[in-house]
């Protein structure tokens, strides 16, 4: 498995204009996209550990790249 940047915008729960990037290593056997189809149960799980924030979006990154796969909003896990 190649390791990929996963790039989570979070806002704040309570300033929702209070917004930042946070970045976990993904662990991919495949593309950027598959990728990012794969993200949400791990964006869950950080979310359920930092309830003051909120995911928006997110992307994942090859390291050392500037090529990107977004998506567009959080779909809950499970």
């Amino acid at each position: 498995m190649n390791p990929m940047a996963l790039v989570i915008t979070v806002c704040a729960v309570l300033s929702p204009n209070t917004c930042r990037e946070t970045r976990m290593v993904f662990s991919s056997g495949g593309s950027l996209a598959q990728c990012a189809m794969a993200a949400p149960p791990y964006i869950a799980q950080w979310v359920g550990q930092h309830p003051k924030w909120t995911a928006v979006k997110w992307r994942c990154e090859y390291p050392h790249s500037d090529d990107k796969a977004d998506a567009s909003k959080v779909v809950p896990a499970g």
